[in-house]
C-alpha cells in the first residue's frame, strides 16, 4: 500500500492497529495496538471500582541485519476497590469475584521473557503498600487466598511501593499466569494506587 496523507483528524471507534505483511507469504502480523491474548475473564477478579485494567502488546523491530524483534507487553491496573487479603502472601483482587490473575504469558503472544519491571504511579492507600508480582502454573487463584496454594514463583519482590518506584524482576516461564500479591495483613480495600506492570520479551519467531 502506498503512503496516504490525511488533512484533518482520523478517527476510529475501536482503535487503531499497526500491522506488517510478509512479502512472500502475505501473512499479516499485528505489530502494535493489540491486547494481551489471555486476560482475566471479563476482568472478573482484578478490575476494581476505578475500572482500569488495560493490556497492550507492541512489537518493536530492530535493524534488518540482526532481524531481532522486541515485544513490549504492558498491563496497567488501578487498585482502587480491590482487596489485599488478611494474610501476607494473599492474592490481590476483587472480593467475592472470579479469578484474579492479571494476564498470562504465552510464547505466541509475548515470546520469551527476558526482563520485567513493575512501576507504581500512585502510592497505594487503604491496603498494603508491599505488593509483589508472582507467576503461577494455574489461572485459578482468587482474592484472599494464598499464592502458595498454587504452583508459584516470585518474579518481583517489590517491598513498600510509593509513587515513582520501579522494581525489576526475573524471567517468566511460558504459559504462566501473573498475580499481584500483598505482603500485608490488614484485609483492607484499596482506595488509591495505579500500578503499571511492564515486561520486555524476545520472540521465539521473527516478525517481518
Amino acid at each position: 500500500m502506498a503512503k496516504t496523507t490525511f488533512n484533518g483528524p482520523v478517527r476510529s471507534e475501536k482503535g487503531f492497529q499497526m500491522v506488517s505483511k510478509n512479502a512472500t507469504t502475505g501473512t499479516v502480523t499485528v505489530t502494535s495496538g493489540d491486547k494481551w491474548a489471555v486476560e482475566a475473564t471479563g476482568s472478573a477478579g482484578i478490575e476494581g471500582t476505578a475500572a482500569v485494567y488495560v493490556t497492550q502488546v507492541n512489537r518493536l523491530k530492530s535493524d534488518v541485519d540482526t532481524n531481532v524483534n522486541i515485544v513490549k507487553s504492558t498491563i496497567m491496573i488501578d487498585l482502587t476497590g480491590l482487596k489485599d487479603g488478611g494474610t501476607a502472601g494473599d492474592i490481590i483482587g476483587k472480593d467475592g469475584s472470579g479469578v484474579a490473575f492479571i494476564g498470562q504469558v504465552t510464547t505466541a503472544n509475548q515470546g520469551t521473557v527476558f526482563g520485567v519491571t513493575m512501576t507504581c504511579l500512585e502510592t497505594p492507600a487503604g491496603g498494603s503498600t508491599d505488593i509483589d508480582l508472582y507467576s503461577a502454573t494455574e489461572g485459578t487463584g482468587v482474592n484472599d487466598t494464598a499464592i502458595g496454594d498454587l504452583t508459584e514463583t516470585q518474579v518481583i519482590n517489590a517491598g513498600a511501593a510509593s509513587a515513582g518506584t520501579m522494581v525489576a524482576g526475573g524471567d517468566i516461564a511460558a504459559d504462566q499466569y501473573l498475580y499481584l500479591v500483598s505482603q500485608g495483613t490488614g484485609d483492607a480495600t484499596y482506595t488509591a494506587g495505579p500500578v503499571s506492570y511492564t515486561h520486555l520479551t524476545l520472540p521465539t519467531k521473527r516478525i517481518v
